[in-house]
């Protein structure tokens, strides 16, 4: 039952918060060092950074703008050799709202 699934699991978080972000990652990384399966990263990649340029008014005014900006922090951790208890682990694991998270295999 404690045979190897496959060789490397990735897991890469996406979230629009900092604090979000490092606090999943860090439980992540707990509950797979409890179960034996060797840990790398987290790798943080670089923040994309989205920006809206919307008019004040709608009439008179056309020079008269602002900017809006929205942060994606995205993180990778990869797993390898991963257990049964590993898989079942990240299954049960609670998770924010406000975190994205894409698993492969």
């Amino acid at each position: 039952m404690d045979q190897i699934i496959h060789n490397k699991v990735r897991i890469k978080l996406k979230t629009y918060e900092n604090k979000l972000i490092t606090n999943s990652c860090n439980n992540i990384i707990n509950t797979i060092n409890k179960t034996e399966a060797k840990v790398f990263g987290p790798i943080s990649m670089p923040t994309r950074r989205k920006i809206y340029c919307v008019l004040r008014s709608p009439h008179v005014d056309k020079d008269s703008r602002e900017h809006f900006e929205i942060r994606i922090y995205t993180k990778i951790i990869d797993v390898y050799k991963p257990s049964s208890k590993t898989v079942d682990a990240l299954m049960k694991l609670n998770i924010p709202s406000g975190v994205d998270i894409e698993v492969k295999i």
